[in-house]
């Protein structure tokens, strides 16, 4: 196993993802702008020389490990070229599915994240002898909200193992604290991404794995996801109303309310991607010259309208009326994020918002049952960390498993 990061060992991150407008009117051929949440998932990968390949991840309570010889059925049925990942090999996961116990059953979140470990890990050297490591994860995303918690997940192992087997090497020097990748690196490790979300996932748009990748922010449209080059990192609140909701439930719930009335819902889907767009161009404004207060007004007015329309498209909930209500009353604005039907909102704020508004507001949305983080949006993507850039304890939890 070729050497990564400092001597043997990596340490990477990769944020999670929200929408910020053109939730569901992208199924429609409209514009989405998604973006990078600064709430991330970090990765440790330790060589070891003791035969034996091991996974941790202490957020779902799995410890899982295999020795390196019992893999090697695997071999022969895993493609093994780095570069090619256009299509998921089939017999594998089917294997692979049988050798975690799973063959007919659904997956649960421990199965789909051991399933994606293994698949990337037996491509990428299944043409070799198979390394022993030990690959710990630990997220500040939470699991099944919509945040892209799979993917930045996804992310993170395909960089690491493909550090770990040479086919990329680590951008961080001696003397840096974070490094990110070059372009064509960036544009393998989303490749492999996209194959641990395929198995996770089935059939996934591929914007999850591309915020993680790259961050910031993307436009997505008719399936051509674009990474927009600058983008200003803005301060939200991200609230979780951990009301469980069913993306394709709430992607035919639109689809019905536009076949019955589809004039209306036209208008609205129309007027939802010049939201969309409207909105990427006050951004792209804010990068370009002094931000001011009306830059905040018109991003502010844009979530409103937006959140009317996503009530008016059937996507709403009580809890998300609750978030709205709560925030406002603080001088606050929120929208829906994702699917909606309960799950999360984002809420701005503003630069000069006072943090005694801020506490507040948590304390309030908090009181309501929910949870609730001060985070920020349009931060780097995949990154790789020298153990002391790390909070204190991020560290202490990759380091003690």
């Amino acid at each position: 196993m070729r050497e990564v990061g400092n001597g043997s060992e990596c340490i990477i991150s990769a944020p999670g993802k929200a929408i910020l407008h053109g939730e569901h009117a992208v199924v429609h051929g409209k514009v989405a702008l998604a973006v990078s949440l600064n709430l991330r998932t970090y990765l440790k990968l330790k060589a070891t020389n003791d035969g034996k390949v091991c996974i941790n991840l202490p957020n779902i309570d799995t410890f899982l490990c295999w020795d390196a010889s019992e893999l090697k059925q695997f071999i022969q049925h895993s493609h093994g070229k780095q570069e090619d990942v256009k299509r998921l090999d089939a017999e594998l996961v089917r294997r692979l599915r049988q050798f975690v116990g799973v063959a007919d059953g659904s997956l649960d979140t421990s199965n789909m994240a051991t399933l994606a470990f293994l698949y990337i890990y037996l491509c990428l050297f299944g043409t070799g002898e198979l390394p022993s490591l030990t690959i710990s994860v630990w997220s500040e995303l939470p699991t099944g909200a919509g945040l892209g918690s799979s993917a930045a997940y996804s992310v993170c192992l395909a960089a690491a193992l493909l550090c770990a087997g040479g086919a990329i090497s680590s951008p961080l020097k001696e003397w840096d604290h974070t490094a990110r990748w070059c372009q064509e690196d960036l544009e393998l490790i989303n490749s492999w991404a996209f194959q641990g979300e395929m198995i996770i996932h089935g059939n996934p748009s591929g914007v999850d794995n591309a915020v993680g990748t790259w961050g910031g922010m993307l436009r997505f449209l008719a399936g051509r996801i674009i990474p927009l080059s600058r983008v200003p990192l803005l301060r939200i609140l991200l609230t979780n109303t951990k009301v469980p909701r069913s993306t394709k439930v709430l992607v035919a719930r639109v689809k019905d309310k536009i076949n019955k009335f589809p004039t209306i819902l036209t208008s609205v889907l129309d007027s939802v991607d010049a939201i969309s767009c409207t909105c990427e161009k006050t951004l792209v404004e804010m990068t370009c010259e002094p931000i001011t207060g009306e830059h905040y007004n018109i991003l502010e007015e844009l979530i409103d309208i937006n959140q009317h329309h996503l009530n008016v498209m059937g996507v709403g909930h009580p809890t998300l009326d609750t978030l709205c209500r709560v925030t406002l009353a603080r001088g606050l604005h929120s929208k829906l994020t994702g699917a909606g039907g309960g799950g999360c909102g984002i809420t701005l704020l503003r630069p000069e918002t006072d943090m005694a508004v801020i506490q507040n507001t948590i304390q309030d949305l908090n009181a309501c049952h929910f949870d609730c983080w001060e985070t920020s949006i349009g931060g780097p993507g995949v990154q790789v960390h020298s153990p002391g850039s790390l909070k204190e304890d991020v560290l202490g939890i990759l380091n003690h498993y």
